[in-house]
């Protein structure tokens, strides 16, 4: 009883990370350095300065009131979506040295791309809609997965790296 508890509680396991030497390697990416996938504590730094920035934007529009909040989660889902189509970064993850990038090309991707270079290929507003919209509405930030990826960014396959090394 107590082992199948233990089991239970560890969570699910999930395939094809036990092969990998550093988070990130069967996507293609570089172990460190630019390129790489970001960390939890750049990813919170770069979410505060979005949601300062989204609640002095608020204030601006409703100013103190009972809507305050919505508002907030509301101007931060547009700029989120309009900043990552248009640059493939918000204003808080350029601060932190971040930038979302597609990584659904797995190993396969080009000589650069795997030399350490910040993936070039670009997000698109399909992808950046239904990243910010997973992550109003499901929490999915919480829940990573084998390389440290949110599952927001697994399910859109794009994921967040450092654009410095």
């Amino acid at each position: 009883m107590r082992g199948a508890a233990g089991s239970w509680l560890s969570g699910p396991q999930m395939t094809g990370g036990d092969e990998n030497d550093y988070r990130g390697q069967d996507l293609g990416l570089p172990g460190q350095g630019s390129g790489s996938l970001a960390g939890g504590w750049s990813r919170v730094v770069g979410l505060l300065v979005d949601w300062l920035i989204a609640y002095g934007i608020a204030l601006l529009i409703v100013g103190f009131g009972t809507k305050t909040g919505t508002t907030v989660l509301a101007v931060w889902f547009v700029i989120g979506v309009i900043a990552v189509t248009l640059f493939g970064f918000t204003p808080g993850q350029f601060v932190a040295g971040l930038r979302v990038a597609r990584v659904d090309h797995g190993a396969e991707r080009g000589a650069a791309e795997a030399a350490g270079d910040v993936p070039r290929a670009g997000v698109g507003f399909v992808r950046a809609f239904f990243r910010q919209l997973l992550i109003c509405f499901a929490v999915p930030a919480l829940i990573n997965d084998y390389n440290g990826r949110a599952m927001h960014d697994r399910a859109t396959g794009t994921g967040l790296v450092r654009t410095r090394g």
